[in-house]
């Protein structure tokens, strides 16, 4: 199967549980898991065990959905006030990525819309809208590819940051997506992947997935950045994001904003890759979104056998960065290439 056949969101056979690739599993392990509680919902988006801006949103519209199903009411109202705690809840996993409120708030319209029908009518409209939120997602995603392959040529050397592949989306991904995609039209491309903190992202899950589709790349340390586009081996850098100010400013996987300044440096364009459903309409800027702070521990600890730092050193571990318009040749939506200034 190829990387961009694999389906990492779904619902099970009778609607009650949601099936998700296990992402911190990755890349040694290929687990699905079964999920149903609001605990497990939400640990699972905490964790990272589902993650990428538009896979969270899709995975929140179902999770929504399974909640739904167990309230035990006919009442609406009764019915509509626990589908919105559930809702409220399921929110508060994850601060930055914009697709998680949106997803959710689209899934609220519906309820609040949904007055007079019976709940399983209701359910029955909740689950199709998420089916639409995936579908839309997958066509998403292809549209941003195609644009994306306008932007390269075979031979290229391409950087990415985090991951932005098909198990961060729903199919092809955003800033993977063209690279996948050009590989299949037949393009000779090499994809050079920074390992990205936190988690490790590009090194578990970008060289995983760019692997396994059957593109040449290869892994550096973040830090490695400078002097692998000194030595002329980079056309391009793209990245992903999570929220698009209305200002064009972009939050993304924390050391994308210095990928962006270097990549300034020397002369060479820095793509932002995302859907509509990115872009923040009551942002004004980078300076309103707020940056999930994460563990320290995921610094000191995750990966290695013994801590590989003193027990009482601090740890500041920001999950994203902001990357100024400024520094942003052009951000790709499902709508075309695009100024950063005329995102809107």
């Amino acid at each position: 199967m190829k990387s961009n056949e694999l389906i990492n969101i779904r619902l099970n056979n009778n609607g009650t549980a949601v099936i998700i690739l296990d992402q911190t599993l990755l890349p040694n392990e290929e687990k699905y898991i079964e999920l149903s509680s609001a605990d497990a919902l939400f640990e699972a988006i905490y964790s990272l065990r589902v993650r990428g801006a538009p896979a969270i949103g899709i995975f929140a519209a179902y999770a929504l959905y399974v909640l739904a199903r167990q309230i035990k009411t006919e009442d609406f109202e009764e019915f509509s006030k626990e589908v919105l705690q559930y809702s409220a809840y399921l929110d508060s996993s994850r601060p930055t990525a914009v697709n998680l409120s949106t997803q959710l708030r689209r899934m609220e319209d519906l309820i609040k819309s949904s007055s007079g029908l019976k709940i399983t009518q209701i359910l029955e409209a909740m689950r199709e809208e998420a089916d639409n939120i995936y579908y839309e997602d997958v066509a998403m995603c292809r549209a941003i590819s195609e644009h994306g392959v306008t932007l390269i040529k075979s031979g290229y050397g391409i950087m990415t940051q985090c991951n932005a592949g098909p198990i961060a989306t729903s199919k092809y991904g955003t800033a993977l997506g063209p690279i996948i995609l050009g590989h299949e039209k037949g393009m000779d491309l090499h994809a050079f992947v920074c390992e990205t903190r936190p988690l490790l992202q590009g090194a578990r899950l970008t060289a995983f997935e760019l692997d396994r589709a059957g593109v040449d790349c290869t892994l550096i340390c973040d830090n490695m950045a400078s002097i692998v586009m000194s030595e002329g081996k980079i056309n391009a850098v793209f990245a992903g994001c999570d929220r698009i100010a209305r200002s064009g400013d972009v939050a993304n996987k924390v050391g994308t904003s210095g990928l962006a300044i270097l990549a300034k440096h020397y002369n060479i364009p820095f793509y932002i890759f995302g859907p509509s459903t990115t872009i923040d309409m009551d942002c004004e800027s980078g300076a309103e979104i707020e940056i999930e702070l994460r563990k320290p521990e995921e610094i000191k600890e995750m990966f290695y056998t013994k801590p590989m730092a003193p027990k009482n050193v601090k740890c500041y571990n920001p999950s994203f960065d902001v990357t100024p318009n400024s520094l942003i040749t052009a951000i790709i939506t499902e709508k075309g290439v695009h100024k950063p200034e005329d995102i809107f």
